[in-house]
């Protein structure tokens, strides 16, 4: 693996754990949401990783920094979604909890990242 590669980087591995709780997690959904909240949450929790990966190549800070915030943004719209999925009990609630702690664990790594970037430049 190259030593460069977004798939070294703490917070994006633990996003890519959120894609895989969250895959389990919708599979236990009602099927008449599969066009619905299935469909939503998995691809904005999709959206988190890849986009960390778009951004960890990115060659100015500033680029660097849109595309996290792009994830920092899909977080924030899967919050939501696990806050729904609990509501309408679409799920054993172990795993919407596992699911609520990785996310939170990706947001916290992820804006570390990002202060430390904006730290370094001035814009």
């Amino acid at each position: 693996m190259d030593k460069y590669s977004y798939k070294n980087l703490a917070f994006w591995r633990k996003a890519h754990e959120f894609v895989l709780l969250v895959y389990k997690l919708t599979n236990s959904f009602p099927n008449d949401e599969k066009f619905g909240l299935t469909s939503q949450l998995r691809r904005a929790a999709v959206s988190i990783a890849a986009n960390i990966a778009e951004g960890y190549r990115r060659i100015g800070d500033k680029d660097k920094i849109k595309f996290f915030n792009y994830s920092q943004t899909s977080i924030d719209e899967c919050s939501y979604y696990l806050l729904l999925a609990k509501d309408l009990q679409f799920s054993d609630s172990k795993i919407l909890n596992q699911s609520e702690e990785k996310l939170g664990d990706v947001s916290k790594l992820l804006n570390a990242y990002v202060r430390t970037i904006k730290n370094k430049t001035t814009f």
